[in-house]
């Protein structure tokens, strides 16, 4: 271990001498670079496995028939998509991480088909971009004073990790927010659509008609109605598309509704009976949620409390009995 240090000591002082205070980082920096360009040709032109092959020649009428269609949709939309190419590189091969990162974006409200390809590309483009702004940030810092070879390092690799993880911080709240959206909106939409129910409409009939009265408060629920809307339609199972619904949604209380109707068309009970039960709870579940960010306010409020009274009290308490007792250390040294 000694004689590594020493070896590590002396190639240091060596690259200072040759290049000046940037040596290592240049050097790093190079081998970075290297290694991008030597691994990027292997992904891009990855060889084909021959089972796929026998695979896609089994299959070569309905993908040329898929084909043919997604290239008659672009032709007629007037753009492709020009990171199809890159899949291979751009997109998860695990089956299980793909489904994961797609299911994030679904709740997220990203529905495109190229939306892990899309993120990913942002995680690696930004990933470079604030790389290269880091290496210009320290070679100028180099230039007008002499940073430690540690901090040259870190004002290059932060900025990289940050742009690389700026995508999943935006997806993240992206869902975090719309869950609280539907969250939210979902005991009004369950109200709405009780009414409906005992007024004679059936369930198809007032999710569409809940869908597009809450689009102005809720548009993430209406969104979620409205699919639902759509697929049952087009012929879908209906019992399939709750799930489908709870699962793109991500939030507990839609989960339970779609088993509790799922549960009374199984059993053949009343539904606007399940409605009613179900929506006395969800308004219920509310007040307890506010109830419980009240409760919170005052614990969120000591530290503030604290900070902005105790200094000010201090002063006033204090504040003259220093003031006296400094005049009179005065006046006796006098």
């Amino acid at each position: 271990m000694e004689k590594f240090f020493e070896l590590y000591e002396t190639a240091n002082v060596f690259l200072v001498e040759q290049f000046g205070d940037l040596g290592p980082l240049l050097v790093i920096g190079v081998l970075g670079l290297f290694l991008v360009l030597l691994t990027l040709p292997t992904l891009l032109k990855k060889q084909s496995d021959p089972l796929d092959k026998l695979r896609a020649a089994a299959q070569a009428s309905t993908a040329a028939e898929t084909a043919g269609d997604k290239k008659r949709l672009r032709r007629k939309n007037g753009k492709g998509d020009k990171l199809e190419k890159y899949s291979g590189f751009l997109e998860p091969q695990n089956e299980q991480e793909y489904s994961a990162v797609a299911l994030k974006l679904l709740q997220a409200g990203y529905r495109s088909k190229d939306a892990v390809r899309t993120y990913h590309f942002l995680q690696f483009a930004l990933g470079i971009l604030f790389l290269c702004l880091g290496i210009v940030y320290a070679i100028y810092s180099s230039a007008t004073g002499e940073p430690t070879t540690q901090a040259l390092i870190m004002s290059v690799i932060i900025p990289g990790a940050a742009g690389y993880m700026m995508p999943k911080y935006w997806v993240t709240r992206r869902q975090a927010a719309r869950e609280e959206e539907i969250t939210n909106g979902f005991p009004d939409a369950l109200d709405m659509m009780l009414v409906c129910v005992e007024a004679g409409q059936s369930l198809d009939q007032s999710i569409i008609r809940v869908s597009g009265e809450i689009r102005a408060g809720f548009p993430a629920l209406a969104d979620e109605f409205e699919i639902v809307s759509h697929e049952m339609k087009a012929g879908k199972d209906k019992q399939q598309v709750l799930r489908d619904m709870s699962e793109r949604a991500g939030v507990a209380d839609v989960a339970s509704f779609v088993t509790v109707l799922i549960q009374s068309a199984s059993f053949g009970t009343s539904i606007a009976e399940a409605l009613r039960v179900y929506a006395g709870e969800m308004r219920d579940k509310r007040v307890m949620r506010a109830e419980e960010k009240a409760n919170k306010l005052p614990t969120k409020m000591t530290l503030a409390t604290m900070m902005l009274t105790v200094p000010p009290l201090l002063i006033i308490l204090i504040g003259p009995s220093v003031y006296g007792i400094a005049q009179t250390l005065s006046e006796a040294n006098f």
